[in-house]
């Protein structure tokens, strides 16, 4: 048994993913009553849902506690990124909805319980409530602006108070928490295999068919934000070729997050990633979480899509000032979908209030939202979450340059 679990953990993880991912198809084909498969998949996502909030918690309050000075730049630097990438990404749709207008069929109901929030002012005030939060219930609901908030605000204080003893006991539950993310980590390619088995087994190939065009749309932009304008931001910044590190997050990161569909869920792939990319745990312990709540390209790019498809529907005609003003308004409402229930669709209400579109024909473009969510939340997700390490690892390259560092992908 130790030489099957020692051959298992040294083969390498994306090939174990891919493995996973082979025999869940098969299996989803040849056997879709066997649902018990299926429980694989919910059992991964539950256990990193779980453990996410803790291991934000920790890391980031043990990084701060014993961090030096030298950190304040870089986190500067990959906030303007993720925001830049956000408003780009919203832009793109833009271009690609004036290219390829897309009207839709009105006659579903959004299928959900939760509220749509009524404005930019409401999304920013749910971000502000959720920031002070209580911390307990922040974790308890993995409520990641409520965690990030309280815990740059107790490792502040505890570099200021605590003496090297105590910080030494936070770097060992921190190490303690990292080992057993890694434990859960290892379990993907049996999750992989349960998500993939229970898409294929209940999701035929109508979705690509009844909406194919608005999700040509949508995955289209999303790609070439990923594959063009993020590489291009990459490139200015450090003045390479990014495709290298571009791929390897694609590969590492995007992979799970596409069939886990959770940037939370995926945030103790991207850590572990950042430590194989040799970059700085008190960095990434940080800019990961956060770009697991304000790097939202995917999300920006659904809202925009959607609610100019909306446009289209009613015959309203969007001139290029407007469509700049909702590309603002997508990526600002983009950075708050991970603290909305519902994520990026339930914004969706939100920018069609720009053009005057009622509620109740915005809530239908919801329904559509969540008939094809299998297919745009997955890559909405993979591109997301890819960009949080692409971003986290340009930042902290930019400075390894400056300082004559050898950069590897």
């Amino acid at each position: 048994m130790k030489k099957i679990l020692k051959k298992y953990t040294e083969t390498s993880l994306i090939i174990r993913i891919i493995i996973g991912l082979v025999i869940g198809v098969a299996l989803g084909l040849a056997l879709p009553q066997l649902s018990i498969i299926g429980v694989l998949g919910d059992v991964f996502v539950g256990a990193l849902k779980a453990v996410a909030p803790v291991l934000v918690f920790v890391l980031v309050i043990s990084s701060l506690a014993n961090a030096g000075g030298r950190i304040g730049k870089k986190f500067r630097t990959v906030i303007i990124l993720y925001m830049l990438s956000t408003f780009l990404a919203a832009f793109v749709a833009v271009i690609a909805s004036k290219l390829f207008p897309i009207t839709l069929s009105l006659t579903q109901a959004a299928e959900t319980e939760a509220a749509a929030p009524n404005g930019i002012g409401e999304v920013l005030k749910t971000l502000v409530l959720n920031m002070v939060s209580n911390p307990i219930k922040s974790i308890s609901e993995a409520n990641y602006i409520g965690i990030l908030t309280w815990a740059v605000i107790f490792g502040m204080a505890l570099k200021q108070l605590a003496n090297d003893s105590t910080k030494n006991v936070l770097r060992n539950i921190s190490d303690a928490v990292t080992k057993a993310v890694q434990w859960v980590v290892n379990l993907a390619p049996f999750g992989i295999m349960g998500l993939v088995f229970t898409s294929v087994s209940e999701n035929g190939i109508g979705i690509f068919t009844d909406y194919g065009r608005l999700l040509l749309v949508l995955v289209g932009c999303m790609l070439a934000v990923a594959l063009i304008v993020d590489p291009l931001i990459a490139a200015v910044c450090l003045k390479r070729n990014p495709y290298p590190l571009v791929f390897r997050c694609f590969k590492e990161s995007g992979l799970t997050a596409f069939f886990t569909r959770s940037s939370a869920a995926n945030i103790p792939i991207n850590m572990a990633l950042c430590e194989r990319l040799g970059l700085d745990r008190d960095v990434y312990s940080v800019s990961i979480p956060l770009g697991a709540t304000i790097n939202m390209d995917g999300a920006a790019i659904t809202i925009t899509v959607m609610a100019l498809a909306a446009a289209n529907t009613v015959g309203i005609n969007v001139d290029i000032p407007t469509a700049l003003i909702l590309s603002v308004l997508a990526a600002l409402g983009a950075c708050g979908s991970s603290g909305v229930a519902g994520g990026s669709l339930l914004l969706i209400p939100m920018a069609c209030s720009l053009f005057n579109i009622s509620n109740d024909i915005a809530m239908q473009v919801v329904g559509i939202g969540f008939i094809i969510g299998v297919v745009q939340d997955s890559f909405e997700t993979a591109i997301n979450s890819s960009g949080d390490v692409l971003f986290a690892a340009t930042s902290e390259f930019m400075q390894w340059k400056k300082e004559g560092r050898e950069i590897k992908f």
